[in-house]
C-alpha cells in the first residue's frame, strides 16, 4: 500500500513552493491513481483544513494524514483538522536525541508516551509513529520505542532510511527483525541518497512492510525517496495484482515537475519521453515483429506511444522495417531492394553528421535520392 508525501516531503524539496491550488490538483490526481493515504502536509502549515476538506469531497477510498513532530500541542492542532491519521516523527537515533532535542533516551521515551496518548485522547484513531534516522540508530533502543509507541496506541510504526544508508538486503533485514518482535503494521520511508529507494521501498513490501512512503517523481529533502510513479508501475504492470491506475501518471509527474521546477530526464522510468524510443538495428527490428521483445508493459499504459527511428545504430532489416511504415511507404513504393545496402549505409552517415535519428521526412528523401 502507498503512502504519498508529495505535499510533506515533497514539498520540502529546496525552492519548491506549492500554493493551495496546486495542492489540490496533486491531491486530485493522486486519488484518481488509486492511492492508499495522501499526507497532505506538515501541522502549523497554511490551508490545511481547506485541502482536507477537499480532499474529502472527491470521490474515491483514499485516506488522509498530516505529519506533527512529537509534541503534545501540535498532536492537539492536527485532532481538529478533518483528517483520518496523524503521522508523528520521533527520532530515535542518539545524535538526533541529544543534539536535536536536547533529551536524553529515557526523555525521549516519556516524551512519545504522552504524546500518543494526547493524540488517543483527543479523537485520533489511527496514530503512525516515524522512527526517524532508524538506519543509524541502535535498533534495541529502537525495538523499545516501536514497542512502547504500540502500548500507548499506536496503529503503525514507519522506518525510516532518514539518510538513504540502506541496501535492499539491509531493508529486507530491518523489516524482518521488527515485525518479528512486534505485531503492528509497519511503513517504510526509504530516501534515495544513494539511489536506492525505490529498490528499498518494493524489497520492503515484499519483506512484510504493509507500507511505503512515495513521492511524484521522488521529490524530497536532497535527492528525494521513493518515487510514486516507479512504485504503482511495478505493482500495476509487473505483478498485476494491485488496483492502482497507471492512466493519469504522465500528466500529474508532468504538473508536479512544472510546479516543483524539476526536469524530467527523457530516459526516467515510467514517465520519461524517451523510455519507449528505439533506433538500435537489434531492438529496433525485434520491436517490429514483437513489442514484447524488449519493452517490459505496453506503452498505452502510462500514456506513451512507441518511436522506431533509423539512424546511425540501424542495420538493412531495420531500415527496411522503416520503409514499410504506412506514412512512409506510399512515398517509397518504387525502392528497390537491390538497394538496400547502399542506402542503410546513407542512413549511418546521415545521422552521424546530424548527431540524431533521422525523422520521416529524411529517410524519405534519403531514399528517393538513392533512387536516382
Amino acid at each position: 500500500m502507498l503512502i504519498d508525501t508529495t505535499l510533506r516531503e515533497g514539498a520540502q524539496l529546496f525552492g519548491a513552493y506549492f500554493n493551495i491550488d496546486t495542492r489540490k490538483r496533486i491531491v486530485a490526481g493522486l486519488v484518481a491513481l488509486g492511492i492508499d493515504e495522501v499526507e497532505l502536509g506538515w501541522v502549523g502549515q497554511e490551508d490545511l483544513q481547506e485541502l482536507a476538506e477537499y480532499g474529502r469531497s472527491l470521490n474515491g477510498n483514499t485516506k488522509f494524514s498530516v505529519w506533527s513532530p512529537c509534541r503534545e500541542e501540535d498532536v492537539i492542532t492536527v485532532s481538529k483538522l478533518p483528517v483520518d491519521r496523524i503521522n508523528i516523527g520521533v527520532p530515535v537515533s542518539d545524535l538526533h536525541i541529544e543534539k536535536r532535542l536536547g533529551l536524553d533516551r529515557a526523555g525521549l521515551l516519556k516524551k512519545l508516551t504522552k504524546t500518543v496518548e494526547t493524540a488517543k485522547n483527543h479523537g485520533l484513531r489511527y496514530v503512525s509513529i516515524g522512527l526517524e534516522d532508524l538506519s543509524r540508530a541502535d535498533e534495541a533502543f529502537a525495538l523499545t520505542v516501536a514497542l512502547l509507541a504500540k502500548v500507548s496506541g499506536a496503529s503503525r510504526i514507519r522506518l525510516a532510511d532518514s539518510l538513504g544508508q540502506l541496501t535492499p538486503k539491509a531493508t529486507e533485514n530491518l523489516v524482518q527483525l521488527f515485525s518479528s518482535q512486534i505485531n503492528i503494521d509497519f511503513a517504510v520511508h526509504c530516501h534515495d541518497d544513494f539511489g536506492m529507494a525505490t529498490a528499498n521501498a518494493v524489497t520492503a513490501l515484499g519483506a512484510g512492510a504493509k507500507y511505503v512512503d512515495v513521492s511524484v517523481l521522488g521529490i524530497g529533502e536532497r535527492s528525494g525517496i521513493s518515487a510514486t510513479e516507479e512504485l504503482i508501475a511495478y505493482l500495476s504492470l509487473n505483478n498485476e495484482n494491485h488496483p492502482y491506475s497507471t492512466e493519469g501518471l504522465v500528466d500529474l509527474c508532468s504538473f508536479v515537475s512544472s510546479a516543483a521546477g524539476v526536469t524530467i530526464a527523457r530516459t526516467k522510468a515510467v514517465v520519461g519521453t524517451d523510455i519507449f524510443a528505439c533506433e538500435s538495428g537489434l531492438h529496433a527490428h525485434a520491436l517490429s515483429k514483437s513489442p514484447e521483445l524488449f519493452e517490459p508493459y505496453n506503452p498505452e499504459l502510462v500514456g506513451k506511444t512507441r518511436k522506431l527511428a533509423v539512424g546511425g545504430k540501424s542495420g538493412k532489416s531495420a531500415v527496411a522495417s522503416a520503409l514499410s511504415d504506412g506514412e512512409i511507404a506510399p512515398l517509397v513504393k518504387d525502392f528497390s531492394e537491390r538497394n538496400l545496402s547502399a542506402l542503410t549505409q546513407a542512413v549511418r552517415k546521415l545521422s552521424c553528421e546530424l548527431m540524431r535519428p533521422l525523422t520521416k521526412g529524411e529517410l524519405v528523401e534519403l531514399t528517393l535520392n538513392s533512387e536516382k
